[in-house]
């Protein structure tokens, strides 16, 4: 279940224009699943790690969308840097609409600045899969590196990547 683009550019003008006003998020045990996409109780995108210790694949791209966009600021597996915060601390306190705000509206906090990333597809087309990972990395359900066993890709991500990246 990707959200829409118009949704997210909606979510990151608003929280880039206020200040926070969401919760915190919950609990990240997911509790429901629709098409090898894992949700927790407040409907937020979330893990799974199943039984055998394989990560669910929106984790797993994840893992590969903050590498690809994200460590050379934040720090190899979300630990942070010099310059720009711990994104795996950070999303113990942001949940997923200030999470994808900031991600695609920007924020300026002090001398730190975080670019807006709206234009990036390799971003907003796998922002629910950064905040998974980023949260599975939080909680220490996935350690620090590639995971080594991940589920196989669903359908419905495949389409939905070849629909957001065509637009």
């Amino acid at each position: 279940m990707k959200r829409p683009l118009p949704v997210f550019f909606a979510i990151g003008a608003l929280l880039a224009a206020s200040p926070a006003l969401a919760e915190a998020p919950g609990d990240p045990k997911a509790v429901k699943s629709e098409n090898g996409k894992y949700f927790d109780a407040k409907g937020d995108p979330t893990y799974n790690i199943g039984a055998d210790g394989a990560v669910d694949w929106y984790a797993f791209s994840g893992y590969r969308r903050y590498h690809a966009e994200c460590h050379v600021c934040h720090g190899p597996n979300g630990g942070g840097s010099t310059y720009a915060p711990a994104l795996k601390e950070s999303v113990k306190r942001f949940n997923y609409a200030e999470f994808a705000g900031i991600v695609i509206g920007g924020r300026q906090n002090g001398n730190s600045v975080m670019p807006a990333f709206a234009d990036n597809k390799n971003a907003v087309c796998y922002i629910d899969d950064l905040y998974v990972y980023l949260r599975a990395l939080s909680t220490g359900a996935v350690q620090p590196g590639r995971p080594e066993k991940k589920e196989a890709a669903p359908e419905a991500f495949k389409k939905a990547e070849a629909e957001c990246m065509k637009k």
